[in-house]
């Protein structure tokens, strides 16, 4: 068996073998591309718990979707939209997390000058986890994946002044959140310093 799985070294290897339903293959491309993609779907559903069910949905998806792929592009960036597309149905079968709301009546955006300019990858992630969903998902789709306001608007089945409220709302709860961080690191930076 460890001779098989070496077997597939390349990517090119690894989808061929896919495509002929190899069990061997199919393990080692989870082993390859679960933690990658686990974090995609986090992003979108915060409890890791509802991330996992995607995950796994987005596997049976990739196996039985592995035909139409024709070795274009990304195969990693290809999965990458099947894990993306299943984390949005679900929030579709699972939550009612759209909001209205015009841009004129989103909020200002937050002063940023405090940030702190140290934040980690690990805390911008935490932060995003506490979105509202309708937010984080906006915002994951735009600044993340890259979509445009139309395909957000037609993925999500909301208008496209909705997903750039969305946005802008997203933007200044991140903002403001970064902000508060900030304030509550430099309390703790001068209680400690100051004993």
């Amino acid at each position: 068996m460890i001779r098989r799985l070496l077997g597939y070294i390349t990517e090119a290897q690894l989808v061929s073998a896919l495509q002929e339903a190899d069990a061997r293959a199919q393990k080692a491309f989870y082993e390859r591309y679960a933690s990658k993609m686990l974090a995609v779907c986090v992003r979108y559903v915060s409890n890791r718990y509802e991330a996992e069910e995607i995950l796994m949905d987005g596997f049976m998806r990739v196996f039985e979707k592995i035909g139409q792929y024709k070795n274009e592009g990304s195969f990693e960036g290809w999965v990458r939209r099947i894990m993306v597309n299943e984390s949005l149905m679900y929030l579709r079968r699972n939550r009612q997390w759209r909001m209205e709301v015009a841009l004129e009546e989103a909020p200002e955006e937050a002063d940023t000058a405090l940030t702190d300019q140290s934040l980690h990858a690990e805390d911008l992630l935490k932060l995003l986890e506490q979105l509202p969903e309708g937010y984080r998902t906006v915002f994951n789709l735009y600044a993340v994946e890259g979509y445009n306001h139309a395909e957000i608007a037609e993925l999500l089945g909301i208008t496209e002044s909705t997903s750039k409220s969305q946005l802008h709302r997203a933007r200044a709860t991140l903002q403001r959140m970064l902000a508060q961080t900030d304030v509550k690191k430099n309390f703790i930076d001068y209680e400690t310093t100051s004993c």
